[in-house]
């Protein structure tokens, strides 16, 4: 679903990001990335998402280069940043019809897919404020919303649990298990390592923008916890 072929970024200054990044995620997988601040995480979920351009590499999504095909890799994905941008001077449902617009949405399926979102994450109540209104939880719940009624194949997120409540966190970890079980898959940073090692099929970990580690889940953590190998790749690194 997300084939990521020797990636690398350098920014204006020359800081390098990411140094020759090779990942495959799978149709059917969730796959979490794993790295502290500054690793090359962020940058590499937005090169995949057609949002950062690079010079380096190749990223194909459900076979489409993202840079000479970024409709096409565009239209079966949704990406969701740490911190979504929303139009605060837009109503929830106004935000989330001119999503549907965007997309090409019917609206009877609109209709039936932002009612089954909205309810479950207790937000239609107030679909009809205007989003500057909204706590940051609300915020990232109609972001997710916007990303779930795109239905897409590949889902991307960047630090998706940060700011839900504990509800809506259990349900998300069901939504993208749906994307999975449709035969979507889902790409995702988090620094919460027990729910990565919980939800995640598959895991990878990057530091100073080099993949360090990658692999199953079961395979990566072996007999000890996300966090414990976590923190012995970085130790390793340091000593190295």
């Amino acid at each position: 679903m997300l084939e990521i072929r020797h990636f690398s970024k350098t920014y204006t200054g020359g800081k390098r990001a990411v140094e020759d990044l090779n990942l495959t995620v799978e149709a059917g997988s969730i796959y979490g990335f794993i790295g502290h601040n500054g690793a090359g995480k962020t940058t590499t979920l937005r090169a995949a998402a057609g949002i950062l351009d690079f010079e380096e590499g190749e990223i194909l999504i459900d076979g489409h280069d993202i840079r000479r095909e970024p409709i096409a890799a565009k239209q079966v994905t949704a990406f969701l940043p740490d911190n979504p941008d929303l139009y605060d001077f837009l109503t929830g449902i106004a935000y989330l019809t001119f999503i549907a617009d965007l997309y090409g949405i019917p609206k009877a399926e609109r209709k039936e897919l932002i009612g089954r979102y909205a309810d479950a994450f207790e937000l239609t109540g107030a679909l009809g404020s205007p989003i500057a209104g909204y706590s940051h939880g609300m915020k990232q719940k109609l972001a997710l919303i916007s990303a779930l009624i795109r239905r897409p194949r590949l889902l991307i997120l960047d630090e998706p649990f940060v700011g839900l409540d504990p509800l809506a966190s259990h349900l998300l970890k069901g939504y993208l298990r749906e994307i999975c079980d449709a035969g979507g898959a889902v790409f995702f940073s988090t620094h919460v390592l027990e729910v990565a090692q919980k939800l995640c099929d598959h895991i990878a970990i990057i530091r100073g923008g080099r993949l360090i580690e990658a692999g199953p889940t079961e395979a990566v953590v072996g007999n000890s916890s996300l966090e414990e190998v976590f923190l012995e790749l970085a130790r390793q690194r340091e000593e190295g």
